[in-house]
């Protein structure tokens, strides 16, 4: 995998343009485009018979010393997640599955709500899951775009592209739970410009992101 390629750098940023829909057989290309002594950007695409799918750039980054230490927005306060809802109800698709997701604040997909602004607890059902940047990806996905929430009735969505900054290369957390922030900061036209965040149980930021998302109704 692209994060094998550079086992003794944590990796920083992901970048990911999702070109088209991915079925069939799939080839995963991962190169290394250059390497530093104390950086490196691996690119890595999905390519199947029709072309390119999806081509994602990760940045890796070594610690430097600085004098900077600002931290990222404060967690939301919010129940813990034995005291809020299920985020999907009756309405479960199957990807779901995977995933334990629970409602601690916003509204769930197709309430019609006014602004796309939800606030959830995340968890993999896969006890084993290892804590790495890549579970770490799956899970800041598994929700789908906080636009949803605003729709009355079912419609085509579909992210476009996805940006993803870690913040901790110690990817820790209490029972498996994390907490995540997910707003549609602006949606028109067909297309709506989210924000992500990302923090463990204890309240420590552990990832930030955006994504482009193409709505189809």
């Amino acid at each position: 995998s692209a994060l094998e390629l550079v086992p003794d750098m944590p990796v920083r940023a992901a970048q990911v343009a999702f070109i088209g829909p991915v079925g069939g057989d799939v080839v995963i290309s991962p190169s290394v485009l250059r390497r530093g002594k104390s950086s490196a950007f691996v690119n890595a695409d999905l390519v199947t018979e029709e072309g390119i799918m999806a081509r994602c750039i990760f940045t890796f980054g070594a610690k430097r010393p600085s004098k900077l230490d600002q931290r990222s927005r404060a967690c939301p306060e919010v129940k813990g997640p034995e005291d809020c809802p299920s985020f999907f109800g009756e309405r479960r698709p199957n990807f779901a599955n995977h995933f334990n997701i629970r409602l601690a604040g916003g509204n769930r997909p197709m309430s019609g709500a006014e602004h796309g602004d939800m606030t959830l607890w995340l968890r993999h059902k896969d006890e084993g899951a290892l804590w790495n940047a890549t579970t770490l990806l799956s899970l800041a996905d598994a929700p789908p775009p906080a636009a949803m929430s605003m729709m009355t009735e079912p419609a085509p969505i579909s992210s476009m592209t996805w940006m993803a900054e870690f913040l901790s290369e110690e990817i820790t957390t209490a029972e498996g739970w994390f907490i995540a922030h997910h707003e549609a900061q602006a949606t028109r036209h067909g297309y709506s410009s989210q924000s992500m965040r990302l923090w463990n149980a204890s309240g420590d930021p552990v990832l930030i992101g955006r994504q482009t998302v193409a709505v189809f109704g």
